[in-house]
């Protein structure tokens, strides 16, 4: 210690003390960046879990730093036990150059405290939505989805937001609480066709693609009631029927995944339309000009209605929802 006592005031010129708080702060960072490594070793060396592997990494990393800034006061600054006097002298200038900084980190503890997502969520927060990779004191980060990409896939673009804005945006998860997702796919046919043959078969598709995630969703539904007030009727694919402009709308209602949306509604969609083009007399109804001579052509006779069913109401708290062809 001597020796580099020595060196250090011949190469810098400093004095004693000096030389002696420099070498005590390198130690101490040294020993602390060691010690951290130890431990995440022992720790992650079985672990697997991908979560449980970041959270380490990150709560060990903020234990250090914090203890490092303690050590470093304690070894620089005379009179450390009155730092609490000193931060009070200086808090006024510092909550005004730093206010926005200081809003970030009160969002991370937040974030921190009350959790209102996590890593791995899918959110949306603004005008941004996307999987939460990292959260860090002053920002949190989304690999973005949606924007220009259809049916909320990745864009591949990473989004830095300022941890103060959960205090200002609200913000939306697609994962949290009941972890599944309503999705509805329109489907318009012609006034000519068969529409209760149709709306059978489409039910029938959405039942055999996505009936399997009712019973999840139930048991999601009981858990989640635990702290939020959510509550459900009817969790099972369902197919309503509206008249437009163009033909007779069915709409299929149907729980998806959130990160299985678009390859549903895909697998729905090839289904219908080989099953449609097996029919002569269904028909998709599309954007056309017709002109029609009720005096040559008689009235449209329309298919019968079917027996009147009571489909119900698949939520407590459902709205009306319009759909344009």
């Amino acid at each position: 210690m001597e020796e580099i006592q020595l060196i250090l005031e011949d190469l810098l010129g400093l004095e004693d003390d000096i030389h002696y708080q420099i070498i005590a702060s390198i130690t101490s960072l040294v020993f602390l960046w060691v010690v951290r490594k130890i431990v995440l070793l022992i720790v992650l060396r079985d672990e697997q879990d991908v979560r449980m592997r970041y959270e380490w990494r990150k709560t060990s990393g903020y234990l250090v730093g914090f203890v490092s800034v303690l050590a470093l006061g304690s070894i620089w600054i005379d009179g450390f036990e009155s730092l609490a006097s000193f931060f009070g002298l200086v808090s006024a200038g510092i909550v005004i150059a730093l206010k926005d900084l200081l809003i970030d980190l009160a969002g991370w503890l937040f974030l921190v405290w009350r959790k209102p997502f996590s890593v791995g969520d899918r959110i949306e927060i603004g005008e941004h939505a996307g999987d939460v990779i990292d959260i860090r004191v002053f920002q949190f980060t989304l690999l973005e989805i949606g924007n220009w990409v259809d049916a909320d896939q990745s864009t591949g673009r990473l989004i830095h937001v300022p941890n103060g804005r959960v205090f200002t945006e609200a913000q939306a998860s697609y994962t949290q609480g009941f972890q599944f997702i309503w999705d509805e796919i329109p489907v318009l046919l012609t006034f000519e066709s068969n529409w209760p043959k149709a709306k059978e078969m489409l039910l029938e598709i959405a039942t055999r693609h996505t009936g399997h995630l009712s019973d999840m969703a139930q048991q999601r539904v009981k858990e989640a009631a635990r702290k939020y007030f959510i509550f459900y009727s009817k969790l099972t694919p369902i197919v309503y029927t509206s008249v437009k402009d163009s033909g007779v709308l069915l709409t299929i209602r149907f729980l998806s995944e959130p990160r299985r949306r678009r390859t549903t509604e895909q697998a729905i969609w090839e289904d219908i339309l080989h099953q449609f083009a097996t029919c002569s007399d269904i028909s998709f109804a599309y954007h056309t000009q017709r002109f029609y001579h009720a005096g040559t052509e008689g009235p449209i006779r329309p298919y019968p209605l079917p027996p009147t069913t009571d489909y119900g109401s698949n939520d407590r708290h459902s709205s009306d929802s319009f759909s344009q062809s």
